[in-house]
C-alpha cells in the first residue's frame, strides 16, 4: 500500500482521525506493516505493549483475558491505550485470516503528539470525554443494581 492509502486507512480510525492529516501522514511514514498468518498470534496476554495496531487487511479475534472475545477487521485500532502508556497486554490477538496490520510504536506516537500540540489537545479532550462517560455509566449501573 502507498503512504496515501495508509493515511486514508488511519483516517478511518475515530481516535486517530482526531490528530489531523499532517499527524496521520507522519504516523503512516514512521509505522511498519506486519503480516500475520492465519492462526498466528499478533500478541499474547502479558506481552509488553509498546505499540498499537491498525488492521489493514484480514480479521483478528481479540480475547480480553476474561473470556470475552470480539472479531475486528480493517480499520480497527487494537491496543489504543498502549500508544500512550506502558503496560502489559491484557489479552491476546489471533489472526483468523491471513492479515496485515500497521504497527504504530508508542515512541512514534509520542513524537507525533509532541510535534503537534493541537493534535495532542484534541486527543486529551477525547480521552477525558470517554473517561467521564465511563464514570457516568458506572454510576447509572450502580444505581440500577441497588434499586
Amino acid at each position: 500500500m502507498s503512504i496515501e492509502d495508509d493515511v486514508a486507512l488511519l483516517e478511518r480510525v475515530p481516535t486517530l482521525r482526531l490528530l489531523g492529516e499532517a499527524a496521520l501522514r507522519m504516523l503512516a511514514i514512521g509505522s511498519e506493516q506486519r503480516a500475520v498468518a492465519r492462526g498466528d498470534r499478533l500478541f499474547s496476554e502479558g506481552d509488553e505493549a509498546d505499540s498499537g495496531f491498525v488492521v489493514q487487511r484480514g480479521s483478528l479475534r481479540i480475547d480480553n483475558g476474561a473470556g470475552a472475545e470480539i472479531t475486528v477487521g480493517p480499520g480497527a485500532l487494537i491496543g489504543e491505550l498502549a500508544l500512550v502508556v506502558g503496560m502489559r497486554r491484557p489479552g491476546s490477538a489471533l489472526a483468523l485470516d491471513n492479515s496485515t496490520v500497521i504497527r504504530i510504536s508508542r515512541s512514534l506516537f509520542q513524537r507525533v503528539l509532541e510535534s503537534d500540540p493541537a493534535a495532542a489537545r484534541r486527543l486529551r479532550d477525547e480521552f477525558a470525554l470517554r473517561s467521564s462517560q465511563i464514570a457516568s455509566d458506572i454510576v447509572i449501573a450502580g444505581a440500577k443494581l441497588s434499586s
